[in-house]
């Protein structure tokens, strides 16, 4: 069957990754039916068959679901549960081909919602069927969150000397294309596949000084020690043994510190460091640009869960 014939589901359609693979499937010629949050429950195996199986015949999925907030309740409700159920019924239907979008920081696995992650990649690839795992690093909406505050006068804030981690942001234009481009023979198939933006890798103290050029203002960074984040996670902890709500908020401050400190680059297990030139990249967008258009306000920072600051 020629690609242009596929039928595709695809999930976390509604997303801001999930729409730009949508209209790069589409612009490649597939036919494209997506699975929503608002339809059926894939927490339950019986209603995601039931679904897929009324929605398809399916040649291949593309996944670009996850849990929105990273708590542990919901990271392995979706980012395990609710994949393994698409996945079974895939087997079930007979279909060939399952493009994941995971996660580059699974490679460092100290949060429960990249142990869910984790644990759904390896049971995608024990499945039998052609299998993709994309691991992508930072997205362009993740590193938006300041440059609002910038704009009205505020300092840049950074997590120790702003240098402790580094990143090559993708957008997710670029991310969609390269998603898409899994279905196109055997290059990227049964493979993890880690991938960045165009590079050089940036940390957030290069990030922040592109927004003051770009705004035309002199730099002002705000330093927040990294011990002020534990002793917040601390406290939190302390707290969420009387109070639920405080043990999910500490969770919480832990996924922030661990982003705060931790690169979303290529991690070398024997060096023990994380490698920025062996780090792949894909892609023409950069996030230099991406800043200009959000303060010539061309476009909007839709961050939802990926608000830190």
């Amino acid at each position: 069957m020629a690609d242009s014939e596929r039928h595709i589901l695809l999930l976390g359609a509604t997303g801001t990754i999930g729409q730009a693979t949508l209209a790069a499937l589409e612009a490649d010629g597939h036919r494209v039916s997506a699975l929503s949050r608002k339809g059926p429950d894939l927490s339950d195996a019986g209603a995601t068959l039931a679904a897929i199986r009324a929605l398809g015949p399916f040649d291949a999925v593309v996944s670009c679901m996850a849990s929105r907030s990273g708590a542990p309740a919901d990271a392995w409700r979706v980012d395990h549960g609710a994949h393994l159920n698409v996945l079974r019924a895939a087997q079930a239907l007979g279909i060939g081909q399952f493009v994941l979008l995971s996660a580059i920081c699974v490679q460092k696995p100290r949060l429960e919602f990249q142990r869910a992650k984790l644990a759904f990649e390896g049971e995608l690839a024990a499945s039998g069927l052609t299998y993709s795992i994309v691991r992508a690093t930072a997205f362009f909406k993740s590193l938006s969150g300041q440059v609002a505050r910038v704009q009205a006068g505020k300092p840049f804030l950074l997590f120790g000397d702003g240098a402790l981690t580094a990143c090559k942001p993708i957008s997710d234009r670029d991310l969609a294309r390269y998603l898409a481009d899994c279905l196109k023979g055997p290059a990227r198939a049964n493979r993890i596949l880690p991938i960045g933006g165009p590079g050089p890798a940036l940390t957030p103290r290069a990030q922040g000084q592109m927004i003051f050029d770009l705004l035309g203002k002199p730099a002002k960074f705000r330093h927040v020690p990294v011990a002020m984040m534990d002793a917040i996670i601390g406290a939190l902890r302390l707290g969420g043994m009387v109070a639920p709500g405080l043990r999910a908020k500490a969770e919480l401050a832990r996924i922030g510190r661990y982003y705060a400190t931790e690169s979303m680059l290529l991690w070398d297990a024997e060096r023990g460091a994380y490698d920025a030139d062996a780090t792949p990249e894909f892609g023409t967008d950069t996030l230099r640009d991406h800043y200009a258009k959000l303060i010539r306000g061309e476009i909007r920072a839709d961050l939802g869960e990926h608000a830190v600051f």
